[in-house]
């Protein structure tokens, strides 16, 4: 590959129609401009090789040469002067000028040979970075060109590009949500995979939220634009892996602050490599073969390419997997880290409750089921989310839901309503210390029997806090601002031991940073809310997405878009057999360098095979890099 780490993008797609899904689009191998020079560099090389081993006449090749020559290093040529009228030495110039150098001396084969394997190398790494934008970019392709606005009463279809902050948009059944915003009036089923990844469609009814590009199954929606359609969700992640394709890791800015002091050092030692044997009686083109065949073979290009390579094919992938990193910085620290934190609400747990035990009242005449039957006649009409719970456990049960009467709902105080002609009233029991949500269901002022509810647990949080005790060889902390007695409950569902109950904000990022002065690089992990501040302040935050994903965007480090807890220690994994890949091309690129160098200055190594070598190490170090683009990567432990 090239010297430089090219930022090249995948072209932005347009966007698609509201209706089916687009197919994912890849970046076609000649649509970028370095693959197309690379090709007509190896055509006019291919085609004149045969004709200069034959003994052709020079004129029969020598314009092919040309061809290669120019057609495959031109740009490299052109970025390096633009560099050196900033006063900086590009690698890449001194594989132009080496290349020069060897024609000028008649090795016009050697040369074209060096320019061909650079060309292709650079095009294969402008195709791994576009293909490594490819799968969240094609993200753009689910927003619709188009909405329905509703003003006035009257309905019109206009760009989404023109939709402002408070426009109410109507969305039918089949149709793509064009912005984000809150639902207003209607119900639907929304398949909302792309953003939250979500295998079922979600029933989304007045009061939720919905993104721009997700699917409305059945039903008709008016929604509020709650964005600009610039900043919705779709288009911030998009702008997320763009910039994390841009950003460079610690490592990364080492080895360029270095790489200009050991560029100028190499034009030093290849201008002492000709000049000393020169002094010496050496032939002219000897030397100046010897020297042209040492400047190719120091340079850094395999060791600038060590890093990045890794860290991008690392930050794709785990962007397939629904976590998305914000930058190679990100992910370089995510893999140092040895000790975490974890919240609990929306973290370990799922965040919404559910109904765990119905008590109905010795002597009530009330069995379970008709208590909870009650229960969720009155609660049916209200949108908090007790309410929802009591109503989703009647369901499941198969339980008829009776109509009602009269409702009325107090904040703080429940919800009365007349069911069957009777007054029933749902309220919450005063237990603030128990590790349960108690409600009570009384009938004509007659207490029936209570309700207990829970913030239920994530299927997968036991294994993600094991698999994290694994990697850091330390048991996770728990910081939650719930109470003692919930907290008590997660921790020995979860095998934690250490837990910190009833903290405000500033208090977790005390606990973070505590664990900070002692030494430990902390992942805290959070629902992105109220941690914000503790994901700031820990050496890596990774935020648990869920429906407050745009607040998670602008303050962790990684988001895990489907929130799954497993996504976690499996981005942790990732990160560090990046960091491990990081050091094989580190060792692998200074033995080429060392092994090749030392055999030009103590042997004879012919230019082809100096040329083959310096390439080809820097082919190996990036092709190891992408190696973490490979679904293996992401399941390995």
């Amino acid at each position: 590959m090239v010297c430089r780490v090219s930022t090249t993008l995948a072209p932005a797609p347009e966007a698609a129609p509201s209706a089916p899904a687009p197919p994912r689009r890849r970046t076609r191998v000649l649509a970028l401009p370095e693959a197309r020079w690379a090709l007509a560099s190896l055509v006019a090389f291919l085609l004149a090789l045969p004709l200069d081993l034959g003994g052709a006449p020079a004129w029969t090749y020598g314009p092919l040469y040309a061809v290669a020559y120019a057609a495959g290093g031109w740009e490299p040529a052109l970025e390096g002067l633009r560099a050196l009228r900033e006063k900086t030495l590009d690698v890449d110039l001194l594989m132009i000028v080496a290349a020069l150098g060897a024609a000028a001396i008649g090795q016009v084969l050697d040369g074209a040979l060096l320019i061909v394997i650079f060309a292709t190398s650079g095009a294969l790494e402008a195709l791994a970075t576009a293909r490594t934008a490819d799968s969240v970019r094609g993200l753009l392709d689910l927003a619709p060109t188009t909405a329905t606005r509703v003003r006035d009463g009257n309905e019109e279809t206009v760009p989404t590009a023109d939709l402002a902050v408070g426009d109410l948009v109507l969305v039918r059944p089949g149709e793509r949500i064009g912005a984000d915003g809150t639902v207003v009036e209607g119900a639907g089923e929304v398949d909302q995979a792309t953003i939250t990844g979500e295998s079922l469609p979600v029933l989304k009814r007045s009061g939720d939220d919905v993104f721009a590009g997700t699917l409305n199954g059945t039903g008709a929606l008016r929604v509020r634009v709650g964005r600009d359609p610039a900043d919705s969700v779709i288009a911030r992640i998009v702008t997320l892996v763009a910039e994390a394709s841009r950003t460079k890791a610690p490592t990364q800015l080492f080895i360029e602050k270095i790489e200009q002091r050991y560029s100028v050092g190499v034009v030093v030692a290849t201008l002492a490599v000709f000049g000393i044997p020169l002094a010496f009686g050496a032939d002219l083109t000897d030397a100046l073969l010897r020297a042209m065949t040492f400047m190719i073979v120091a340079s850094p290009c395999a060791v600038v390419l060590a890093t990045m390579p890794p860290l991008l094919s690392a930050i794709a992938n785990a962007g397939r997997h629904g976590v998305l990193v914000k930058s190679a910085v990100a992910m370089e620290r995510l893999g140092e880290i040895d000790t975490a934190a974890l919240d609990k609400t929306g973290t370990l747990t799922e965040g919404t409750p559910e109904v765990t035990a119905v008590h109905p009242l010795a002597g009530s005449g009330v069995g379970e089921d008709a208590l909870l039957a009650l229960a969720a006649a009155a609660e049916h009409p209200s949108e908090h989310p007790l309410a929802r719970a009591i109503v989703a456990a009647a369901r499941a049960r198969g339980l008829r839901i009776a109509p009602v009467e009269d409702f009325t709902a107090a904040p703080g105080r429940g919800v009365t309503a007349v069911v069957d002609g009777r007054t029933v009233h749902v309220g919450r029991a005063d237990s603030p210390e128990g590790a349960e949500t108690t409600v009570r269901v009384t009938r004509d002022g007659t207490l029936l029997g209570t309700l207990a509810l829970t913030d239920r647990l994530r299927a997968d949080a036991a294994p993600a806090t094991a698999a994290l005790t694994a990697l850091t060889g330390t048991a996770p902390t728990l910081l939650t601002g719930d109470h003692a007695a919930a907290a008590a409950r997660v921790a020995e569902a979860t095998g934690i031991t250490d837990v910190r109950a009833g903290l405000l904000p500033e208090d977790k990022v005390e606990a973070v940073r505590e664990r900070e002065r002692a030494g430990r690089k902390v992942l805290f992990v959070g629902d992105g809310v109220n941690d914000a501040p503790a994901l700031a302040a820990a050496h890596a935050g990774v935020a648990m997405g869920g429906a407050r994903l745009d607040l998670a965007l602008e303050t962790a480090d990684a988001v895990v878009v489907r929130d799954e807890l497993t996504a976690v220690p499996a981005v942790v994994r990732l990160s560090r057999r990046a960091r491990r890949l990081v050091v094989q091309n580190l060792a692998v690129a200074g033995v080429f360098i060392t092994v090749l160098v030392l055999w030009d200055l103590i042997g004879h190594l012919p230019l082809p095979l100096g040329v083959a070598g310096h390439e080809g190490s820097t082919v190996l170090v990036g092709l190891n890099g992408l190696r973490l683009l490979r679904e293996s990567a992401w399941r390995s432990e």
